[in-house]
């Protein structure tokens, strides 16, 4: 008997990134975004890091996926603790890293055939 990984959910690849953008599943996208088992929220990020508020964590923690990503853009940075705020009460975690990492992460886990989520921001 042959077994096969059956990826058949709504997740979408990330195929390429670089200096400004990322692209998903054939879409180029040069703003930051959310990409989750749902699909591209394309209206959840900021323009930079230093723009992340507590808003953009409590989207974060309505995500129904087992893991969650960050990246920061160009390099990582960590969040401040309170900015983390919605993501303790929700009882849930994320893993920072710079966006280069993030979206290989993502796509590993994804072919993995893992429910996860990545939050990327694009600069």
């Amino acid at each position: 008997m042959k077994l096969q990984s059956d990826v058949s959910f709504a997740a979408r690849p990330i195929t390429a990134h670089g200096p400004g953008y990322v692209t998903v599943g054939g879409e180029r996208l040069t703003r930051s975004f959310l990409l989750g088992p749902a699909g591209i929220d394309a209206t959840w990020g900021p323009d930079s890091f230093d723009g992340l508020s507590t808003d953009h964590f409590a989207a974060l923690a309505a995500v129904p996926c087992d893991i969650m990503l960050l990246g920061t853009g160009s390099r990582q940075r960590f969040p401040a603790p309170a900015l983390l705020r919605p993501l303790i009460e929700a009882g849930r975690g994320i893993e920072v890293m710079d966006t280069a990492a993030a979206a290989r992460t993502y796509s590993i886990l994804v072919a993995d055939g893992r429910s996860v989520a990545v939050a990327l921001i694009v600069e």
